[in-house]
């Protein structure tokens, strides 16, 4: 009895007996996170080890060895910098520009206007890694923004 009051046909998204994901890649299991350094190796040498594990850090000798969901940290940026890998890379692909520590204010400016989603002055590794952490958690999240237009019509 008790099967049969709760039974339901409707086979929609997010229904009890929902067999469909709302979106394809919702499921898969995504790949840990790599961090692409580009420009001055040394300013992030210590940068691995305050990464959560199963983070990697690569040394991408230009943009076009940048993978899709890689984070892709500018070392030493400029607002040309910026600019170009905004450019080229994708949209959802996160950029961190790291400048010193005694940068101007308007090159943190600059580098966050030419679309940088985060500017971090110095390059002590624990605060640069906390940094990265929440770009990915945002890259996460931003999947789920507009989840509603990727649910199909029934």
């Amino acid at each position: 009895m008790l099967v049969q009051l709760n039974r339901n046909d409707q086979n929609a998204a997010f229904a009890p007996n929902s067999t469909v994901s709302p979106a394809a890649d919702l499921n898969r299991r995504r790949p840990d996170p790599v961090v692409s350094v580009l420009g001055y190796h040394g300013r992030v040498a210590g940068l691995a080890a305050h990464l959560p594990a199963g983070w990697s850090v690569r040394y991408a000798g230009g943009l076009d060895e940048v993978r899709l969901d890689d984070i892709v940290l500018v070392s030493g940026a400029r607002e040309g910098d910026v600019t170009g890998a905004r450019a080229v890379l994708p949209g959802r692909t996160r950029i961190v520009a790291l400048v010193d520590d005694d940068a101007a204010a308007e090159l943190v400016a600059g580098v966050l206007t030419a679309g940088a989603d985060v500017c971090v002055r110095g390059g002590q590794p624990a605060i640069l890694a906390g940094h990265l952490v929440a770009c990915r958690r945002r890259q996460l999240t931003d999947r789920w923004i507009n989840l509603e237009s990727n649910i199909p019509d029934f």
